[in-house]
Order: C-alpha cells, then structure tokens, then sequence
C-alpha cells in the first residue's frame, strides 16, 4: 500500500511539472545582430532577430566591450562616446546561453593634431572655454548642449592664431540651447568681449536677451543660426569694430512684449567696419537689422548678399508689435547720427514695414544691385530728417518704389528709370518661401530661382559697372545676374 502512495505522488509531481511549463518552454537558439558604423552623428539604433519566433521569452541584454567608446541601452540604442571600436553582445535572457556579438566602428569625432579640444558635453564645453588659448581650436561634436548661465568669451586671439570654436556642422549639429534661462537683460546668451575669434557651425537658441553680443574686434562668426531668442538674434555694440558675420542665419527672435527683437543689429554703441556677408533674417519681431544709433556716428557697415523676409511677423505668422522693416539703416533719438550703410546685392521681401528704411538716418547709404517686392513700402528714403547722400544703381523694385530722397542723391541705372517697366513676368520666380531653403553644406546660400531673370527680360544689360562681377554686356539689374 505504501508504495502505491509513492507512486501517485511521483505521478501528481509529474503532473504539476507539465501543467507549469517548465519543461515545455521554447527557449531562443540563434540572435543575429544588424547595425550600421557611426560615421555621422553620435547614436546608432542596433537590433536583434530573435529565433525562433515562437520563443517563450525573446527579451535580450545589450552590452558593449567598452563603455569609455560608447554606451548601449536596453533598447539596442548605441550612443558614441569618441572614435574608436566596440563589440556589441546580445544575450538572450531566458538561459543567457546563447549569445551574438557584432563589431562597431566609431568615427564621427573630429581628432587629430588640428583640433586642441574635442567635446561632446556642456561642461566639457566650459572647461575647454576656461583653457583655450590664441591659436588653438575646440570642436564641438553634434548634439544637444544646455546651458543654463551665459557664456563669456574673454580671451583674445590673434590675427593668424584666432581661437577658434567650430561645430559639427554635417548630420546633428552643435546646439547651445539656453532655454533653461528667464528673459532678462543680464541674461544673453554668448558674449565675445575677447578679439580674433572665429565661430562656426553652431546654433544659438532660445537665451533670456541676445543669443550673442559681440563688444570684441576682428572676430569672424560664420554658419551660426540665432534663434528664438529674446532680444536681437546677434548684436554688435560697445564699440565693437571690424567684425564680419558670415552665411548666418536669424529668425523667429521675439520678447514677451511682442515689440523688441531684431534678426542682426549692428547699432546704438557699435564701432566701424563691420560686415554681414551672406546673412538671413526672417520673422523676427522686430526688424530684420537694426542699425539704431545712440552713442557713437559716423561709423560704416557693409552689408553684401544679404536676405531679410518677412519680419514683423512672428513665428506662427501673426504681425507683432515691432517695427517689420527688413533693414533699417539707422536713425537716433536727436536725429542728427550718422551711420553710413552700404548694400550690395541684398533683397527684403515679405516685410510688414519698409523694406529699406533710412528712419532718420544723417548718412550716407550706398545701394548697388539691391531688390525690394511686396514690403509694406519697398523703399523708404523720406526728405524728414533726410540721408546727406543716398546712392542707389542696378537696383530692382516690384511694385510701388516707395520714396528715394535725400539731401544729395545719385540715382541711375535702376528699374524704375529710362524708360523700364518691371513685372513678374521679368522673372523665373516670385515666391519668396524659398529663400528660407537650407543653405549649402558650405554654408553659402541656398541655390533659387526667386527674382532671378527670364531670357529677354528688359532688365538685362541695363546696369552700370559699380565695380562688381557680371555677365554680359553690362551688369544686370538687381542681385542675380542672369547667364
């Protein structure tokens, strides 16, 4: 009789066994990984195909060899620390016997002798900022940085050992997002105090005041875009002088008064000599440059190939409380300022104001192959408070010019004159949204067809040799010359 018992009990163990699966589990037998190498960027998404499909538990661990090259999360998401080679391993979790392993190489880090310091954190940005000297280079890998105090760049290079700060500029860039900070006057985002700095490929966004303000000299800022910020995307003041800004790009600038904030501002304290080169300003609140004085005159700024399209607007499209004029030459509080401009073959368009604007300005503006369409006026030159000399040639206006006075004019060569009547139909284009395409990966301007000229149109060959390239004949007018 005992024994009977012993066997119905080993016959009911038996049975619980098979009733919790244990035995009866499906368990993996092959993982094959699939990834690509980075070579752009910093993160790499790995995956896994577990078999057989039918398996009980498919879960797996992500490991790497090295975690001081990169780091894996439990989602197979690969995030590079620096160049080099890992072996990512995914092992099954149901037994943790069956394993697959796949080689990464990692080359998106900028390294070599040219570059002094390679970061890819905000405080490794800071500290490179604490110990770089003249002539030495950090570079900023692509991604997100936050920075939460403003930067001030105090060191000075020198012409032919500037200090450099560039960005990744291909895949993710370099973003110094100051979002973390109130809107305060205090609180701008970078200030160059220092001179001979060179800046590339970074993207300034969302500080309390200016994104950046330059007070330094002979500093060269190129292919940065300023953005959402609180005051004026760049601003040059103090007396900062020699500064050239380079296929730069400013928009979507605004303060909570919806009445302050410009796209470049090269105003009130500014110093001379000063250059946009291949800028953009659109929908910023206030105007897209600014060159109000209060404090300093008689200074010049250049600006060449510069694009200002629809400011006055803000970022959802509704007129704010700001100005809207596209270039506002100067202007001061007693109206007595001077601040020579000139303009060469620059285009604004879309603004809610004027498109040109000399807004009580006493000085000289200089106007070569410069184009205004569909602006509140097109160009606004008044006899109030009038420019001491206003020169406008090769220039192109769509629509009603506006006004073009000032106490000494020379005005020849332009489309409203000798006998030219200008339309669309003059051009391949006019819609303006491409302006805002992406640039090049150089930086320079995007390649359009907006207000580029038609086979035949009358406005080829009707310019005058101003000293700058062209095609043909005699140069055509406005900022595109026609092949």
């Amino acid at each position: 009789m005992r024994l009977l018992y012993l066997f119905l009990l080993i016959g009911l163990i038996a049975c619980s066994k098979d009733e919790d699966n244990s035995d009866t589990a499906i368990y993996v037998q092959s993982i094959a990984i699939s990834g690509t190498n980075i070579n752009l960027g910093i993160t790499g998404q790995m995956t896994a195909i577990v078999l057989p499909q039918n398996a009980t538990d498919k879960s797996i661990l992500w490991e790497v060899s090295d975690s001081s090259i990169a780091e894996i999360s439990n989602t197979g998401l690969l995030t590079a620390k620096k160049n080099g080679t890992v072996i990512v391993q995914a092992t099954a979790n149901d037994k943790g016997t069956v394993k697959s392993t796949k080689e990464i190489t990692i080359s998106s880090f900028a390294s070599g002798p040219s570059y002094n310091y390679v970061v890819s954190t905000s405080s490794e940005l800071l500290s490179a900022l604490n110990n770089v000297k003249a002539g030495e280079i950090i570079f900023l890998n692509g991604g997100n940085y936050i920075i939460n105090d403003k930067i001030t760049l105090s060191k000075s290079g020198t012409s032919g050992n500037e200090i450099t700060l560039i960005g990744q500029t291909e895949g993710t860039r370099a973003k110094l997002d100051f979002s973390a900070m109130s809107e305060n006057s205090a609180n701008r985002g970078v200030t160059i105090t220092g001179n001979y700095w060179h800046i590339k490929g970074i993207d300034i966004f969302a500080a309390g005041d200016n994104g950046m303000f330059i007070s330094g000299n002979n500093n060269l800022i190129e292919f940065c875009t300023f953005s959402e910020n609180a005051d004026t995307g760049l601003q040059i003041g103090n007396g900062a002088a020699n500064n050239t800004i380079l296929n730069c790009d400013s928009f979507f600038n605004a303060d909570s008064s919806i009445e302050n904030a410009d796209g470049f501002a090269c105003k009130l304290d500014a110093g001379t000599g000063n250059k946009f080169i291949g800028c953009r300003a659109w929908q910023n609140l206030d105007d897209g440059w600014d060159g109000y004085l209060r404090g300093t005159d008689n200074i010049t700024t250049t600006y060449e190939n510069c694009w200002a399209i629809k400011n006055g607007y803000l970022k959802n499209g509704t007129k704010g409380l700001g100005d809207g004029n596209g270039f506002k030459t100067g202007g001061s509080d007693d109206k007595l300022l001077r601040h020579n401009a000139i303009y060469k073959n620059c285009l604004a368009v879309g603004n809610v104001y004027d498109g040109f604007d000399h807004n009580s300005n006493r000085g000289n503006v200089t106007m070569y192959n410069c184009s205004a369409y569909d602006n509140g006026k097109n160009y606004s030159f008044s006899n109030t408070n009038p420019l001491e000399k206003l020169t406008i040639k090769n220039s192109s206006v769509l629509g009603i010019l506006g006004s073009v006075s000032a106490s000494n004019i020379d005005i020849t060569n332009n489309s409203w004159q000798n006998g030219i009547v200008t339309t669309s139909e003059d051009f391949i284009s006019i819609d303006y949204s491409e302006l805002i395409s992406a640039r090049n990966a150089d930086g320079s301007l995007p390649n359009i067809t907006f207000f580029h000229l038609k086979a035949g149109s009358d406005l080829i060959d009707k310019g005058i040799d101003v000293g700058l390239s062209f095609n043909g004949s005699a140069p055509d007018l406005g900022p595109f010359e026609s092949n």
